[in-house]
Order: C-alpha cells, then sequence, then structure tokens
C-alpha cells in the first residue's frame, strides 16, 4: 500500500505538526540560521505548454530573496495516488525560513503515467528554477533536489544526472535499488512490467546504478527498522557513494519504520538543513556518517 495512505488524516495532521517542529540538529552548521519571512504562491505550473500533462509546484521564497540556494523539494507515495505536495510543507517552510527558495512539486503518477515520466517532469523543473532565476530570487549555480520515499528515489535519480548540474542531494528512505524488490505490484506498477519481463529497465531506474564520481555530495536519511525499504537499500546507496569517493552523510533513524521515520524523524531534517547549507557555499564538505 503507498505511503500515507494507511493512516487517518486527522492523526497524519498532528503527526506531521510534530516532525515540522523537530529541531534537533546532527552537527552545526557553517553559517548562521537566519528565520526569514516567507511568500508562498501555489499551483505554479512549471512544465511547458507542449508537455502531455501541465505539472505543478508550490513556490517558497524568503521575503527578499536575492541569488539564493535553492531546493527541489518531491513527495513520496509510491509514485501513485494523488498530488502530495501536502506531505512536504513542514520542510519547506523550514527550508524557505531558514534562506532557501523551495519549489515543493508534484509530479505525474501512475498508473497512469509511468517510469520516466516523473524523472522528466523533475528535469522540467530544474529548468524552470533556471529560467525563472532572477526574478525568483534563485541562484542557478545553486539547487539541491530533497526528497523522501518515492521523493528521495526521484531526488537521487534528477540529482545524479550529471546533465542536471544539481549541487546536493538529500535522499530519505530511498528505494535506491528497484532490483532487491522480490516482487509485488508497485514497481512493476511504476516502471511497466515485471523484473522477469524487463530486466534492464529495474537496473537502469535505479539511482544506485548511477553513482559516478562526478555526483553532488548525498545526504542519506532512513529508518534503521524500515520493512517498506528494507534499510538494504541504503547500504547499497552508501557502498556506491564509497566506491566512487562521493562526499555524502549519513543519518539512521534507530527503530523506526518508513513512515514513522517520516513523521517522527528526530534530527534527520534538520540535518540535512546543514547539510544543504554546507554544500551550498563555497567550501567541499568531509565525509562522515552520523547515527
Amino acid at each position: 500500500m503507498p505511503l500515507f495512505q494507511i493512516i487517518p488524516p486527522l492523526l497524519l495532521t498532528i503527526l506531521l505538526a510534530s516532525c515540522a517542529s523537530q529541531q534537533v540538529s546532527s552537527g552545526p552548521s557553517q553559517r548562521a540560521v537566519v528565520k526569514s519571512k516567507i511568500t508562498i504562491r501555489r499551483d505554479v505550473v512549471y512544465t511547458p505548454a507542449h508537455w502531455p500533462a501541465p505539472v505543478m509546484g508550490d513556490l517558497y521564497r524568503p521575503v527578499g530573496a536575492k541569488s539564493a540556494p535553492a531546493v527541489l523539494l518531491v513527495h513520496g507515495g509510491g509514485w501513485t495516488g494523488k498530488d502530495g505536495r501536502w506531505q512536504m510543507t513542514g520542510i519547506a517552510k523550514k527550508l524557505a525560513k531558514r534562506g532557501y527558495v523551495v519549489l515543493n512539486v508534484t509530479y505525474r503518477l501512475a498508473p497512469r503515467w509511468i517510469y520516466p515520466a516523473p524523472v522528466d517532469d523533475l528535469k522540467q523543473a530544474v529548468k524552470w528554477m533556471r529560467t525563472h532565476a532572477v526574478e525568483e530570487g534563485i541562484d542557478p549555480q545553486r539547487i539541491s533536489t530533497f526528497g523522501y520515499s518515492a521523493g528521495g528515489y526521484l531526488a537521487a535519480l534528477v540529482g545524479l544526472d550529471e546533465t542536471q548540474h544539481i549541487q546536493a542531494i538529500v535522499a530519505g528512505g530511498t528505494p535506491a535499488d528497484l532490483t532487491l524488490y522480490p516482487g509485488g505490484d508497485l514497481v512493476p506498477q511504476f516502471l511497466g512490467g515485471t523484473k522477469q519481463q524487463i530486466p534492464e529497465r529495474f537496473r537502469e531506474a535505479s539511482p544506485v546504478y548511477h553513482v559516478t564520481r562526478k555526483c553532488p555530495p548525498v545526504f542519506v536519511y532512513h529508518g534503521g527498522a524500515d520493512t517498506l525499504v528494507p534499510p538494504e537499500h541504503a547500504w547499497e546507496f552508501i557502498a556506491a557513494l564509497e566506491k566512487n569517493k562521493v562526499p555524502h552523510e549519513v543519518y539512521w533513524i534507530e527503530g523506526r519504520d518508513h513512515i514513522a521515520a517520516f513523521l517522527l524523524p528526530a534530527g534527520s531534517v534538520d540535518a540535512a538543513a546543514d547539510f544543504l547549507d554546507r554544500n551550498t557555499g563555497t567550501s567541499a564538505p568531509q565525509s562522515r556518517h552520523e547515527h
């Protein structure tokens, strides 16, 4: 069952509110965190007129932003279901108040649209951010991607594409290696066939096989008790990053499963924000592992 569809809406709202209020940081930022006033513009169509379907995002901007770092924020939900931008509202506000211009997007969803449709959408989102950089106060050279679950997968896949020139990636609860899935309907529905039918696509569509030495720094966070996206995905991703000497940080949310790690993320989101601070500046980060 896709992420968040098994939780009553009222309980989910309460838990998301608690998620957004987490203030524990795993490490110091390289710059002082100043809370900015923000503006929010809803339902910005970021795809061009000729696109198969219009796709939207919500733009969060610090008041007076000028050449600010930016984040493409991507929701989860098993690549299917409905527009899930609301899932990421707390993170979007947190980052915008911290000084980032944030485009919190949805994308074309399965089963109507399959891979690579959502990946193509997000590349258009990056293009939109660069095309509108001047009027939206974005530094086009400092765009990062951030997502959880299916959103972490998409944030990773877009960020690892060298043609997108992404500066940093935050990937939470990420299904990094789709070849690890033994069965079920969710991944075949997204990819358009089973592993037996299209084994090459299962590999080609997996972020772990796109890691190279040219990749931007990556922040990986994952629930230690995740059974929906088992920790093996994170370990495979980390191993690929280490093999290719890609700067990275790791935050394990011990004892929490896939959904709990998102709703009650401990210090992971703040640690991710600190990571973005360090990697949207002028100095390169040191690779380290955190628990």
